[in-house]
């Protein structure tokens, strides 16, 4: 059974609300200090570039209306499979 397209929006709402959750109150320097509040962050940037790519193919008429897709797409590939240098500086200035 195929998940509706909305519940992929749904889970790109709640990732977002997660990482303004976690870094309510930290700045650049905090934010690079504390591994755990990056390593938060970067997984629920994967589940937003994930949800975003699962609803490309879903229903890309939906997917269409949602802003720099692709290049979200891409940062979460970038998370996944370049770990070894992902910039915790680059990863803040887009939280």
């Amino acid at each position: 059974m195929q998940r509706d397209p909305r519940a992929f929006l749904w889970d790109v709402r709640e990732a977002a609300q997660a990482i303004q959750s976690f870094t309510t109150g930290l700045d650049a320097t905090a934010y690079v200090g504390n591994e755990l509040v990056q390593a938060a962050v970067e997984r629920k940037f994967e589940v937003i570039g994930e949800a975003l790519n699962q609803l490309t193919k879903l229903d890309a008429p939906l997917a269409a209306r949602i802003p720099d897709v692709p290049q979200v797409v891409a940062f979460r590939n970038q998370l996944i499979h370049g770990c070894a240098t992902i910039n915790p500086d680059t990863v803040w200035n887009i939280a």
